[in-house]
């Protein structure tokens, strides 16, 4: 089979603040993402969402996994990918849709077949997945980095100066409560969502990539006043609870996918946190 799986349990912010290095980082960093003939994913407790990657040297058939007790992946779930690789195809029930580098496609539940193929199985397309339960079927649509809604945010002065391209998001593409797309990181710029926020409605998963080669992204998570960090290589993911803050400083600039899911689709539902209140 080429699916594997782990799952992840939710965790208290009481139980956090009593967390070491190792247990921070076996609770919520997903490590295992981007191997090469293989789909991985993790199964999250919050908001029963599922991060994972495809990065396909045949074909690779997303199949449903043991906690999902269904005849098929997206029997009750809608699906999100962005291809961080090279360019690949996704056949959706026999439909082919074509994703070149940073290309996303939106994938409504009751779809029976997923496969995943790349163009050139040498410089494989590795996609990027995200996934949450959906109560109803919406239509699979393709959305390219240049059709993404995008917004300028930050400045260089305040090294956050950055781009976000809202890829699967309302207005864009109609889901049950998936939301996905892109962040990147301006020549100069090492701050990502600063002011830090929470939203308690809904919990989020960054995926940092673009992270050059011998550089890291230092991620901040936790309660506002018992802040936390975990040290983040590129390709890697890391699971934020819906009471925690969710920012990173890194020794380059970079890029983040983000994708979040739960209570409501109002991408402004967030409290923020004064800068000066952090601790």
């Amino acid at each position: 089979m080429s699916v594997s799986y782990e799952t992840r349990y939710a965790s208290s912010p009481e139980a956090v603040k009593k967390y070491d290095t190792t247990e921070l980082r076996n609770e919520f960093l997903i490590d295992n993402l981007m191997q090469k003939g293989k789909i991985n994913l993790t199964y999250t407790h919050y908001d029963r969402y599922i991060a994972g990657s495809a990065v396909p040297d045949s074909p690779l058939k997303l199949e449903a996994i043991d906690p999902l007790k269904a005849g098929f992946f997206l029997e009750r779930r809608e699906l999100g990918i962005i291809n961080v690789g090279d360019s690949g195809t996704v056949d959706v029930d026999g439909t082919t849709y074509n994703l070149a580098h940073k290309d996303a496609l939106y994938i409504g539940s009751g779809a029976k077949e997923v496969i995943f193929k790349s163009d050139d199985p040498e410089t494989p397309a590795k996609f990027y997945l995200n996934s949450a339960p959906a109560h109803t079927s919406y239509p699979t649509k393709k959305v390219s980095l240049a059709e993404a809604n995008k917004l300028q945010l930050g400045s260089l002065e305040t090294a956050n100066h950055r781009t976000v391209s809202q890829m699967i998001i309302g207005g864009v593409v109609t889901t049950c409560q998936l939301q996905m797309g892109m962040t990147e990181l301006k020549t100069g710029s090492v701050w990502n969502t600063m002011p830090a926020h929470v939203h308690d409605r809904r919990m989020e998963v960054y995926f940092y990539l673009d992270v050059p080669e011998g550089q890291s992204v230092c991620h901040f998570m936790g309660q506002p006043q018992e802040t936390r960090h975990i040290w983040m290589q590129n390709h890697e993911a890391v699971i934020s609870p819906p009471w925690s803050i969710h920012c990173g400083s890194g020794t380059s600039n970079y890029t983040f996918i983000w994708g979040m899911a739960g209570e409501n689709l109002d991408y402004g539902d967030m409290d923020v946190a004064k800068i000066t209140d952090l601790r």
